[in-house]
């Protein structure tokens, strides 16, 4: 079988390009898990952002949201954003709010509460402890170069509940991740951007659940859908006791 039926993609210039994940809670819990994150963190998807019964079966606390938006959607959000596709971001070391990556499932569990479930030795805490102190192109490169994080991408590539598309073929498709920074403030982090987009002060006491922190992001994203229903969004959760 060949990378590219099995998830990852080498073009003729040695580029590596692996499939997009589907957006599918089970898919995600699984590769984190592999990587080296407690069991006690699990995805779970988000039915709504405006009903209190479908908000409520999301449990708190809620450590980062991973959004799935069309790229027509994610560039109407684009045009009324300081920032520019090329690098501009420089940020490396412990001191970083957050760390970004030009990768999505890193920003979701490297970031705020989440990166306590990290176990120590795993190979996400190895990959985390080697990324921290470089800036973002290198840092990019230890993602890139990892051999355990392309075969767990591998691993659950083809899962879930759609076809998923070859690794080949274009994607119309933009991932991005909300997490709570060491500072208390809201983060839109989305590797193709020229860093993290910091949106704000979040509410006192709440996660990145909460009213402020959902109309600082997601929210934004489904006013500028003006109805496109193609959109998803799953919530990284510490799982309840009697689940």
């Amino acid at each position: 079988m060949s990378r590219n039926e099995r998830g990852v993609y080498i073009d003729p210039s040695g580029k590596k390009t692996f499939v997009p994940l589907e957006n599918n809670p089970a898919v995600f819990t699984e590769l984190i898990q592999s990587l080296g994150v407690s069991p006690q963190l699990v995805f779970y998807d988000i039915y709504s952002l405006s009903d209190p019964d479908l908000l409520a079966l999301v449990p708190k606390p809620v450590h980062a949201l991973i959004f799935i938006t069309p790229a027509d959607v994610y560039h109407r959000v684009r045009e009324t954003d300081a920032g520019t596709k090329d690098l501009t971001y420089s940020g490396s070391g412990d001191q970083e709010p957050v760390i970004w990556f030009k990768q999505t499932i890193g920003h979701a569990v490297c970031n705020g509460s989440a990166r306590e479930f990290i176990t120590p030795g795993s190979t996400l805490d190895k990959l985390l402890r080697e990324a921290t102190p470089l800036e973002p192109l290198p840092r990019a490169e230890v993602l890139y170069n990892s051999d355990e994080l392309e075969k767990a991408h591998m691993a659950v590539a083809l899962k879930g509940d759609s076809v998923a598309p070859l690794a080949a073929e274009p994607n119309g498709y933009h991932f991005i991740s909300f997490v709570q920074g060491k500072d208390g403030r809201l983060y839109e982090l989305e590797g193709s951007w020229d860093g993290p987009i910091d949106r704000g002060v979040m509410g006192s006491g709440e996660d990145v659940m909460g009213e402020k922190a959902l109309d600082a992001g997601i929210r934004r994203f489904v006013k500028a859908a003006e109805g496109n229903m193609e959109m998803s969004m799953i919530a990284l959760c510490t799982k309840p006791e009697d689940e």
